[in-house]
């Protein structure tokens, strides 16, 4: 297993086939992922077609997930936990300063993210709405109103991926307090 420090990120290439597992080592952490076609990087992973064509929010084993172009990047091959969200973005300095009210505020996934997919030309314009494995948003009903709640995922709990295409992967160990139970820990990966 690749180990993702706490507060950090990477970025590699994922090859049609291959199988992507995400790992939660310590429980409670949430992993942003984002995915490009690597042969096309404007072709990029799609929050918006992919709830769309599922009808629902909360996505598990069997579900597909879209590019911006409607082609099916990764799908969900097995899923320990069950419960992911796909609405929120990235957290960024921006989110560490409106939210949290930090002064000097940490540049978060939306940082990390862009630093380890510079090497691929992906700019920060260039970064989406990400999938955040393991994390718990719940949605009022009536309102509509987020809550942001603990990871349900425990030590070891693991999503595997496979790519339906040749991908780009921008992948992370979350930076937001509220995302993971108030404390940072490591993400792991491997690639199959």
């Amino acid at each position: 297993m690749n180990i993702i420090e706490p507060r950090s990120g990477t970025a590699f290439c994922l090859e049609k086939g291959q199988t992507l597992t995400v790992r939660d080592p310590e429980g409670e952490q949430v992993a942003d992922l984002l995915a490009y076609n690597a042969k096309d990087t404007r072709e990029v992973l799609s929050s918006g077609r992919t709830l769309d064509y599922a009808s629902r929010i909360f996505l598990t084993k069997g579900d597909p997930l879209y590019s911006n172009r409607s082609n099916v990047m990764l799908e969900i091959t097995h899923d320990d936990v069950g419960r992911h969200d796909f609405l929120l973005t990235p957290c960024s300095k921006d989110t560490f300063r409106i939210i949290y009210g930090d002064q000097s505020p940490h540049h978060g996934c939306f940082g990390n993210l862009k630093e380890a997919l510079a090497p691929f030309s992906i700019s920060e314009d260039d970064i989406p709405v990400a999938f955040n494995c393991f994390m718990n948003v719940v949605v009022d009903g009536e309102t509509g109103e987020l809550s942001v709640e603990p990871p349900r995922s425990k030590a070891g709990d693991t999503i595997c991926f496979e790519a339906k295409m040749d991908l780009v992967i921008g992948l992370t160990a979350c930076s937001a307090p509220q995302s993971n139970n108030g404390s940072f820990k490591p993400i792991e990966y491997e690639i199959e």
